[in-house]
């Protein structure tokens, strides 16, 4: 049973949840049927959490074939929503289109009775600043990547060592992209990389910078602080494996063969998650840093940073390589949590205050299915494994948190954008804040504040082309993912 608080906890997030659904849709009413559709693919999502949560605080366990029943239900929903806005949307596109493609027709009609015969499609450009830091000639070469149905420039603007060109998009964003950059690239090589992202005015506009400014490789100290941090957490997780098996290994090395095959299950998560990451990236023709392991005494590691060291080319590339790592080590847990479950008897080797189980909904509501009246005792015998999988969720959930660079900010900022992710990013250090101010003994949350503040608090680069989103699976997985993050992690926090 859950403790008062912690029901109390579970009713304040479903209550949330449902003032911000409310509000939600309130304000989506002024916007429209696209914004209501969009709205509505949310709340979908959110219903069957809603239903589990609020069914598991009052006390109600729901099997796994009936979470599953919602969760495709709702994807049903979900996927057809999608279809409908989709079809909606592409009218109102079509419609505005034809609408500004009339309106610049008209425009250039007038325009050509004042200009003379050898009008072009770039002289009317306003350059708002005397210096440019692209030379002249090689600025009208870029400009001649543009035309009136890819990108029609009608500003250009000096930034840092490239330039903005403003304008109106004349095409889908992918295509209008890989047209621009091609061009761009059959002129100058490598020698510049072009943008194509939303404008602090909320309207496309394409970026030129000199390749100069690409993320850095990983320096030779970098990697030294890598392999320093690398040492760290073996030597944790091999402390944090003792204790598990109720002894200190610094004091007595000669039980050290009792903790390698709980180390060696651990670092396979870990690792795990690091070869995904990476099988991704190269799928994408991303190159990502070495791994900076976060070792701690608590439970060995809370896994590694990774930087990205090579541009994106769109925002899936990023969903992609930032999913994959804690999904593959997510999943690996799950199935050695569920195992570890399966094969806990009264002989097995570790013996945990029942209470422990309660510490994540996702672990509890497992162990009632599996375990059943074994949880009605103070103490339970439980297998390794399930040791071992429970570290492996907390770890993997840990890193889905959406802030900053993290597994999760990554995730959040690929699916909706920069905006909502620095959002997200705040919002996470304010719930954190309130865990350690609720909780001052729980110096998990005020440790993953400093993580963020002074190491993940940025966002990720924008990609090459920011504007064209990710499919409607990869919003699913993404959403379902976080969703399992905080399953896995609530009441765990408080």
């Amino acid at each position: 049973m859950l403790t008062p608080s912690e029901t109390t906890t579970i009713f304040f997030i479903i209550l949330v949840a449902l003032a911000i659904l409310a509000w939600g849709y309130n304000r989506a009413k002024l916007y429209g049927r696209l914004v209501i559709f969009a709205e509505l693919q949310s709340v979908v999502l959110m219903v069957p959490w809603l239903v589990f949560f609020g069914l598991f605080a009052t006390g109600v366990h729901i099997n796994l074939v009936a979470i599953l029943l919602l969760l495709v239900t709702s994807l049903s929903v979900y996927i057809y929503l999608g279809k409908k806005l989709k079809a909606e949307g592409q009218d109102v596109i079509i419609q505005k289109k034809t609408a500004k493609h009339l309106q610049e027709q008209s425009r250039l009609e007038k325009s050509k009775t004042y200009q003379s015969p050898n009008f072009s499609l770039n002289s009317d450009l306003k350059i708002t600043t005397d210096t440019l830091p692209i030379p002249k000639e090689e600025l009208k070469l870029v400009q001649s990547i543009f035309s009136i149905d890819t990108f029609f420039v009608t500003e250009t603007i000096s930034y840092q060592e490239g330039i903005i060109f403003k304008g109106n998009l004349r095409g889908e964003a992918d295509k209008v992209y890989t047209s621009l950059s091609e061009k761009l690239k059959d002129i100058f090589s490598d020698k510049y990389r072009l943008f194509l992202v939303e404008g602090t005015e909320e309207k496309p506009v394409v970026i030129v910078l000199p390749s100069i400014v690409d993320p850095q490789k990983t320096t030779l100290v970098q990697k030294n602080i890598a392999l320093i941090l690398f040492i760290g957490t073996i030597l944790t997780s091999l402390e944090a494996s003792g204790i598990l098996l109720g002894f200190d290994l610094f004091s007595d090395w000669s039980r050290y063969k009792e903790i390698i095959p709980l180390s060696l299950g651990f670092w396979t998560i870990l690792i795990t998650h690091e070869i995904v990451h990476r099988l991704l990236a190269k799928r994408h023709n991303v190159y990502l840093s070495v791994p900076f392991f976060l070792p701690t005494w608590q439970i060995g590691s809370f896994g590694a940073i990774t930087r990205f060291e090579s541009l994106l080319s769109n925002r899936n590339a990023l969903f992609d390589v930032a999913f994959a790592g804690p999904a593959a080590g997510w999943s690996l847990s799950l199935v050695l949590l569920i195992v570890g479950l399966v094969f806990s008897s009264p002989e097995s080797l570790f013996q945990v205050p029942t209470q422990f189980l309660q510490g994540s909904i996702l672990v509890n509501s497992l162990a009632q299915v599996i375990l059943g009246e074994e949880l009605q005792k103070t103490l339970i015998n439980v297998h390794p494994l399930m040791i071992i999988g429970w570290l492996g969720l907390v770890i993997n959930a840990l890193n889905l948190l959406p802030a900053g660079q993290l597994d999760g900010g990554r995730i959040v900022q690929s699916i909706y954008g920069r905006k909502i992710a620095k959002q997200t990013t705040i919002i996470s250090l304010v719930v954190l804040g309130i865990v350690t101010l609720i909780n001052p003994e729980n110096s998990l949350a005020l440790y993953w504040i400093i993580i963020i503040i002074f190491l993940q608090r940025d966002l990720e680069r924008p990609s090459l082309n920011e504007l064209t989103e990710p499919d409607d699976m990869r919003a699913i997985l993404g959403l379902l993912i976080l969703f399992l993050m905080l399953a896995t992690l609530i009441p765990w926090l408080f």
